[in-house]
């Protein structure tokens, strides 16, 4: 059963009552992330995330750790393109203690100077790590070539040039400008009553805002580009994307139907004939992401620099025998019960459904039942996937990211791209 509730301040609380588990899982989540930030306070929201772990008027870092360390319970956060969660997740006998704790990590962070600098070093280290694997950044370098200056196409951890700006000033600038009570969801979920909202809104119900947002999102649109970085890696990582959907597209559900036999699967196509078949690839997939006004879908594979040609023209096959010959009723059905398995099985954890309702509670403001949702992909036809599959992969319409001891693309994929 999903309560919701909006404070009069503006910040909503949806709280889902599990009373078969013992756990409970609090977040909160904010409206803002890399999308939401310029060319030069790249990286804040990820930032700023990290600081308020670091200490409160009442707590030090260590004592934050320790307070979750003291009840077994566990504490985190990640920052994405568009949102921000802060989370916990305890027994349901210690739901108003970590309440407590992250509210004072949200509202009384002191961004000491030496705890700062400290942190920013830390910062610095992730940031050397991701260097350090090219199948990630790889993925990094496609959301650039796919969004080209638009923030969307911005690295989450920023650089080490843009860390150097940050100061106690402008996080709190940033948190005036981005932290304001609409911006905001609490999602509770686990063994807990629906009276716990009033205990979360004792806290977050009364904050104002002196910042007023007016400013509109600069809307993306999708740019045919293709960035390559020479680096000494044994692998070359390859990774095509297209123009895709945002989240609630009325399409939506046929993509994902089609995704997961194309390249989210051990069963999929792609997994199948370039893995299984030809040996070209330890990994290779694709997934589809949705922004709020914008979309793509990503096929990714690493192999063997003298691989690179073949591992293209194979994966190019399978996309040209998806669009001219379709799928099959049993790879239809056989992706419908494995995605709503995945969704039935991903939702007996309590920080699931935390997640879940946070999400679309933030991005939707509306949540869809398990029935509504399986009822959704059991509607998709091989009509709608042979439709999405010739929407999404047009021949030519696609960016392209690679890193590679040669940096240099395949010869067959040069031709559909303008050099």
């Amino acid at each position: 059963m999903l309560t919701k509730h909006i404070c009069q301040n503006g910040v909503r609380i949806v709280l889902e009552n599990i009373p078969t588990v013992r756990s409970v899982a609090i977040g909160v989540w904010i409206g803002t992330g890399s999308r939401n930030e310029s060319a030069e306070n790249n990286g804040i929201s990820h930032f700023l995330e990290h600081m308020f772990f670091k200490g409160t008027k009442t707590r030090n870092a260590r004592e934050i750790a320790e307070s979750f360390d003291s009840i077994g319970g566990q504490v985190n956060a990640f920052t994405s393109k568009e949102y921000t969660c802060y989370y916990a997740k305890v027994l349901d006998t210690h739901a108003s203690f970590a309440l407590d704790v992250l509210a004072d990590m949200f509202f009384n962070s002191t961004f000491e100077e030496g705890e700062l600098q400290k942190e920013k070093n830390v910062v610095y280290e992730e940031i050397k790590m991701y260097e350090d694997t090219p199948d990630d950044i790889v993925h990094d370098l496609l959301s650039q070539a796919i969004y080209g200056k638009h923030p969307l196409g911005f690295p989450i951890l920023g650089s080490e040039d843009t860390l150097k700006t940050f100061n106690g000033d402008t996080l709190r600038t940033y948190m005036q400008e981005r932290y304001t009570p609409e911006n905001v969801v609490i999602s509770i979920a686990g063994n807990i009553p629906d009276s716990f909202i009033k205990e979360v809104e004792k806290y977050f119900g009364e904050y104002q805002s002196t910042h007023v947002n007016n400013e509109k999102e600069k809307e993306p649109f999708f740019h045919q580009q293709f960035f390559t970085r020479k680096k000494e890696v044994e692998q070359a990582h390859l990774c095509l994307g297209f123009n895709g959907y945002p989240v609630g597209h009325e399409k939506v559900y046929s993509l994902i139907v089609l995704n997961n036999i194309l390249g989210g699967s051990m069963s999929s196509r792609l997994f199948q004939e370039v893995r299984e078949q030809r040996g070209l690839a330890y990994s290779v997939y694709s997934y589809h992401t949705s922004y709020k006004d914008s979309g793509s879908v990503t096929i990714y594979g690493g192999t063997g620099a003298k691989q690179l040609d073949l591992l293209y023209e194979t994966i190019d096959q399978t996309l040209k025998q998806l669009k001219q010959q379709g799928v099959t009723e049993k790879e239809l059905n056989n992706s419908k019960e494995q995605l709503k398995g995945n969704l039935m099985l991903s939702l007996e954890s309590t920080n699931s459904r935390m997640s879940r309702n946070g999400k679309n509670e933030l991005l939707l403001k509306r949540h869809r039942s398990l029935d509504e949702i399986t009822e959704e992909i059991d509607s998709v036809t091989l009509k709608d996937v042979a439709k999405v599959a010739n929407e999404i992969f047009q021949e030519g319409q696609l960016s392209v990211s690679l890193i590679s001891p040669e940096g240099r693309l395949p010869e067959a994929l040069k031709e559909k791209v303008e050099i």
